[in-house]
């Protein structure tokens, strides 16, 4: 069974996630980027997909369960007339393939099947294990399908401080218990005494505390750190499915009946306003700081 994949970037996990998925369908998967210099053009890109998927003839077509690995799939699926599976997290090869896929934002899986041929599927994010290896892949390079449709006209860097969000390996998250923008203080000062990166809800961001890029959930950044600590954040499924790849799960929340303690590893039951820098200086304390 021959299996296309496309990938972001060869460096980036979750690419590397969706080639680990590929590899177990059947032989070994040949890898896809598209050269798209400094543009995105969604449908260029589907399109150029989709020609390679008419010449080459595979079985499977696999993306990342990324905003750009579902957007250029679903441009395949439509050039194609085929179905596509999002976020899938295991997949059976047959006629039709039986899938295994993510939804609700993570609160439930459902056991699908796929026609058509050739079977189009995402990855969940953190839904298989990356093998380090694949770092070094070898990737084939086409080009976007005719011009393309969207020309970057400015970009403007972000203001990051730190630690990546996507890449840390801590995260201290706020939520609308954090009370206010000047409220993230003790949730910043933890995070530099950790060398961790700063998170928050979809609330905080709505309430205009926090940048959008700090945003982890269903709609924002998928986390995946050794350590999240969550801090006045009640336990969303939008929110769950940002941080549901944590290995440790550390919940701070005054409401005992919060929704996140069923999720936690560590539960401390108090106001985040208490708690966060009473850890902050027991950290220095044991540093002898």
């Amino acid at each position: 069974m021959s299996v296309l994949v496309f990938v972001e970037d060869p460096a980036d996990e979750l690419s590397q996630q969706a080639l680990s998925f590929a590899r177990s369908l059947g032989e070994e998967p040949t890898a896809v980027a598209i050269d798209g210099g400094e543009s995105y053009a969604p449908a260029a890109w589907g399109q150029a997909l989709a020609a390679l998927t008419r010449e080459r003839g595979p079985s499977v077509v696999v993306a990342p369960g990324t905003d750009r690995g579902n957007e250029v799939l679903a441009h395949v699926a439509a050039e194609l007339d085929l179905p596509m599976a999002a976020n899938c997290v295991s997949a059976t090869p047959g006629d039709p393939f039986t899938l295994t896929r993510i939804r609700w934002g993570g609160s439930l899986l459902e056991e699908a099947r796929l026609h058509g041929s050739p079977a189009l599927l995402s990855v969940a994010p953190h839904a298989v294990a990356a093998d380090p290896a694949d770092a070094g892949m070898a990737v084939e390079t086409i080009a976007p399908a005719g011009e393309a449709v969207v020309k970057v006209s400015e970009r403007v860097q972000a203001h990051t401080a730190g630690v990546s969000l996507a890449d840390a390996d801590v995260v201290v998250s706020g939520g609308r218990g954090v009370g206010s923008a000047d409220g993230f203080a003790v949730i910043e000062e933890l995070a530099a005494l950790l060398g961790a990166a700063v998170g928050c809800s979809r609330a905080v961001t709505s309430a205009g505390w926090r940048p959008h890029t700090d945003q982890v959930g269903q709609t924002g950044t998928k986390v995946s750190p050794s350590l999240y600590i969550a801090c006045g954040i009640s336990g969303a499924t939008q929110h769950m499915a940002g941080c549901k790849g944590a290995k440790k799960l550390l919940a701070i929340n005054p409401d005992a009946e919060a929704s996140i303690f069923a999720s936690a590893d560590y539960a401390v039951i108090g106001d985040l306003h208490e708690v966060v820098p009473a850890i902050s200086a027991e950290i220095r304390k044991a540093r002898g700081a």
